[in-house]
């Protein structure tokens, strides 16, 4: 998302080829956070992966982002799996 030339965000979404996305990086320039951006940003991937027949649209986040994904732009809690490789 761009206001004028200046980069004021973005997400990256990841896709399967099948019928999973994946969303990574949702990110706001300092400057322009708590305006409803990432919440933009988020629907315009779901908007997206609609477009592309996925079915699933996937996020992990840290703790503290846990009100705005599931809160503010509907995802909702799964069951999955981590290894940690380090």
């Amino acid at each position: 998302m761009r206001q004028s030339e200046k980069l004021i965000g973005f997400v990256n979404v990841a896709w399967d080829g099948g019928v999973h996305a994946f969303v990574f990086d949702t990110m706001t320039s300092v400057a322009f956070r708590r305006h409803g951006l990432a919440t933009v940003l988020i629907k315009e991937a779901v908007d997206r992966a609609k477009q592309a027949s996925c079915e699933w649209l996937h996020v992990d986040f840290a703790p503290h982002l846990r009100r705005f994904y599931f809160d503010v732009c509907g995802f909702r809690p799964t069951d999955a799996g981590l290894i940690p490789l380090k």
